[in-house]
């Protein structure tokens, strides 16, 4: 059975012409008749060549892999119990799941406090990111949980100031900030600024930690979406040309005559902007590391994606060493605003098995004494019990799972509903709840009430919108942790799940669902 899809998904807006009759190998037709007008991946290739690389259209989507991996957090399942409560007296007037403490606190003095145990790891320079940051930052804020800035962000500003290489002023970095601060309540949440290679040449991190005020900055090693660097498109020359005289990879060279002309008269209507892939030594991540600290920032991170084993060890041991403050591991098929189509699909460590990989390697240290960083698992989680099983997964190094796609979701959406208020169209579908921001939202009359009229009356629905999706992820948390007795986040462990195959056993270490509290039951039945 073939595990992938290809040659038609809907993220390339390809088709096949016999949809009931396709060749599982090669994903063609079974028929292919000489006159089709190619819907498939090979027609369409066929006259638009590398655009057919990359999922469509460009700027208004986020994807992610279709591939079915033979292992997934399905493939495993909560254990409740009927006995006892830890972190809150087994009492069942006390004992009730609004009581679970889902509040997160981490860093090396512990000075970075979460109100849910999730973060954003990471949202860059895509469009899908910028049109909808104002919903990200200010939901995430209101929140109290973490959002990072992606990589790109200032070599993509027009209006950034760049002088002698190094960037000296911004727009759209101080907006992002902005509204993250702005909107940050008791000291919650925290807004990470990342960098790659291209950010790294131009001292983004030194300039938003002395300019902006920024505390924690991330290295990143990649993303479970695609083993090279960031990439996106430019519709306008002018902009591909001033990215190109920045140092980005622009294909095709914007400044070639041939290629101008070849624009100008329609032949091509996109360039493409690549970052460079990173060269990894324990060496210049040292001298980075200690580069950072010399400027003051208080927190770094890193981020590394579904590369081969000993990379994660590489990541895990290099955390360890140089005492970084929360690591971040990214499972493939994760989602992205722009990755190539099939290396996303075909590239990378699944998420459960470098989850599984991830506990491994961390144990090894922490059993040796060493150091081990906070871990961050991400990879394809959007719901509570994903967020659970990922946790437990990992316990007792996982303090916060990663999320993208589905925050950026729910900011459209509520971006979406708030346009269809204001036009006086809101949907069927969403009619039924009432045609107004208080009575569609769910959390409206809390916030109101928590930030005033006027307050309230200005926010974003985009923000209320991820507000909301959030607010339903803690609730289901709390849901699930008082079933499993668990009334804070220390207390779950790999003991709270169980693998419902002997595969997924095998890959993660945890117990086949028949084996679990085998001993114990066999003691009870005997007493």
């Amino acid at each position: 059975m073939s595990l992938s899809r290809i040659n038609a998904s809907a993220a390339t807006l390809t088709k096949n012409r016999t949809e009931d009759s396709i060749v599982p190998l090669s994903g063609m037709c079974a028929t292919c008749v000489d006159g089709c007008i190619g819907m498939c991946e090979i027609g369409k290739s066929a006259y638009r060549g590398h655009e057919v690389i990359y999922p469509q259209p460009f700027g208004v989507i986020t994807t992610a892999a279709e591939k079915i991996y033979p292992v997934d957090y399905s493939h495993f399942n909560i254990m409740g119990t009927a006995v006892g409560a830890q972190g809150i007296d087994a009492d069942s007037d006390k004992a009730i799941f609004p009581a679970v403490n889902l509040e997160v606190t981490f860093g090396h003095d512990k000075g970075i406090k979460f109100r849910y145990p999730w973060i954003i790891p990471g949202i860059g320079s895509t469009n899908i990111a910028k049109y909808n940051w104002e919903g990200l930052a200010i939901g995430s804020a209101l929140a109290g949980t973490g959002l990072t800035i992606g990589e790109n962000v200032v070599g993509m500003d027009p209006e950034s100031v760049i002088k002698r290489g190094r960037v000296v002023d911004t727009v759209d970095m101080k907006r992002r900030i902005k509204l993250y601060k702005d909107n940050q309540r008791d000291g919650y949440g925290a807004i990470i600024v990342q960098a790659n290679i291209e950010d790294t040449k131009l001292g983004v991190q030194e300039y938003v930690i002395e300019k902006l005020g920024i505390e924690i900055v991330e290295l990143k090693w990649g993303q479970g979406a695609k083993d090279i660097g960031g990439e996106v498109k430019v519709r306008d020359l002018k902009k591909a040309q001033l990215l190109y005289e920045r140092g980005y990879v622009v294909l095709p060279n914007p400044t070639d005559p041939d290629v101008i002309k070849a624009f100008e008269r329609g032949a091509f209507k996109e360039f493409e902007r690549h970052s460079r892939v990173g060269m990894v030594t324990e060496e210049s991540f040292a001298k980075r590391v200690e580069e950072l600290r010399k400027a003051s920032a208080k927190y770094l991170f890193l981020k590394t994606g579904a590369y081969r084993p000993a990379d994660l060890a590489r990541a895990v041991k290099f955390a360890s060493k140089y005492k970084i403050d929360l690591l971040t591991v990214d499972g493939a098929g994760g989602g992205t605003g722009m990755s190539p189509w099939r290396m996303m699909n075909e590239w990378g460590i699944p998420t459960v098995e470098i989850h599984s990989l991830m506990y491994q390697y961390t144990k090894r240290l922490a059993d040796r004494g060493e150091y081990v960083a906070p871990l961050t698992a991400a990879g394809g989680i959007i719901l509570e019990d994903q967020i659970f099983k990922a946790i437990a997964m990992g316990a007792p190094f996982v303090k916060l799972v990663g999320m993208a796609r589905s925050p950026i979701a729910a900011a459209m959406v509520g971006k979406t509903l708030g346009r269809a208020i204001d036009e006086h169209q809101v949907p069927v579908y969403v009619e039924r709840f009432g045609n107004s921001k208080d009575e569609i939202f769910v959390t409206a009359s809390e916030l109101r009430k928590e930030l005033g009229d006027k307050e309230f009356d200005e926010l974003p629905t985009g923000a209320l919108g991820l507000y909301t999706y959030y607010q339903r992820l803690a609730q289901g948390m709390r849901q699930l942790m008082a079933g499993s007795r668990k009334f804070a986040l220390e207390y779950i462990t790999r003991d709270d799940i169980a693998a419902l195959t002997k595969e997924s056993a095998d890959v993660s270490g945890i117990p086949y669902v028949m084996d679990v509290d085998k001993e114990e039951a066999e003691k009870i039945l005997d007493s």
